[in-house]
């Protein structure tokens, strides 16, 4: 099965998909890069590179994340995870004290989520319909699959590939029946990617999953935690690698953020849907913050 221009979005969400095209080749080109101990790319040399005159590529990459590229590659390295845990290292007790919880906002987006009883998670999805379809996103193909409560999984494609991506979630509940009906989760998808409205999530996981999960619902967007950290959190801190194991099950990616969970050495961590596809995460989220927060200062001058 191939990914298809499914058009289930927007044109703007769309223009958003090619965007993350021409940074997933970017970014793979800072790696390479890094990786032989050189220099951050201009952005002359980047925009040769990516086939484009300087202008143009700056133009695509600021108004993908209203930051210059050379910002953005600043957010891309590794020493930037590193200052992420230094200077927006989040406490998550701290967090759901002050009301940023599973019931809170994310992504300026309002989540309404249950998660499903533990005798039905046993039963691995026998007897639940999951309707599934392909939509384009500004982090490359994702694969969107909802019960009659809510949007229960969101895949990306761009570097395990289609096939895999299918695979993955339609092993997650074997006992369930699938059908393809994109145009019925057309809204709860644009919702997520156009960062409005509200997304209701059906959570299907073990009690400790639904834990870890909510646990990561309550990192803010620009902000990051530490495995143990979530471990600490939920009352298991010697349960790091437990953690770490359900961070990456998370069924509901962008969404539930498990991007937002590194290493407590500052590195990076592994990611399910590929670590390009994390950075990239990391990145935009980084870069929209702190544009925002330059927009207040002005507003505030």
């Amino acid at each position: 099965m191939g990914i298809q221009a499914t058009g289930n979005l927007t044109g703007e969400a769309r223009e958003q998909s090619y965007h993350f095209n021409v940074m997933r080749r970017a970014i793979e080109l800072i790696d390479e890069n890094q990786q032989a101990g050189g220099e951050a790319l201009s952005l002359e040399d980047l925009a040769a590179r990516m086939g484009m005159s300087p202008a143009h590529f700056q133009r695509l990459f600021s108004r993908w994340v209203g930051v210059s590229p050379k910002k953005y590659q600043q957010y891309l390295r590794l020493g930037q995870a590193k200052a992420l845990l230094r200077d927006r290292f989040t406490t998550l007790e701290t967090a759901h004290a002050v009301g940023l919880s599973g019931g809170g906002r994310l992504h300026d987006l309002f989540l309404r989520w249950e998660a499903m009883s533990p005798g039905d998670f046993a039963r691995h999805g026998e007897g639940l319909v999951i309707r599934w379809g392909w939509f384009d996103s500004p982090f490359g193909p994702a694969l969107a699959m909802g019960t009659d409560k809510g949007l229960c999984g969101l895949g990306f494609a761009a570097e395990i590939g289609a096939e895999a991506a299918m695979a993955d979630m339609r092993g997650r509940w074997p006992g369930a029946e699938f059908i393809e009906d994109a145009a019925r989760l057309r809204p709860l998808v644009e919702a997520a990617f156009a960062q409005k409205g509200e997304t209701a999530l059906h959570m299907i996981g073990s009690p400790l999953q639904i834990k870890v999960w909510e646990a990561l619902l309550r990192i803010p967007s620009g902000h990051v935690t530490t495995y143990s950290e979530i471990a600490q959190s939920i009352g298991a801190p010697r349960a790091v690698r437990a953690v770490g194991t359900a961070v990456g099950r998370n069924p509901v990616s962008w969404l539930i953020p498990c991007h937002r969970a590194l290493r407590k050495s500052g590195a990076l961590g592994g990611y399910h849907w590929g670590l390009p596809v994390k950075r990239a995460m990391l990145a935009y989220e980084a870069a929209r913050e702190d544009g925002c927060d330059e927009g207040r200062v002005q507003a505030a001058g």
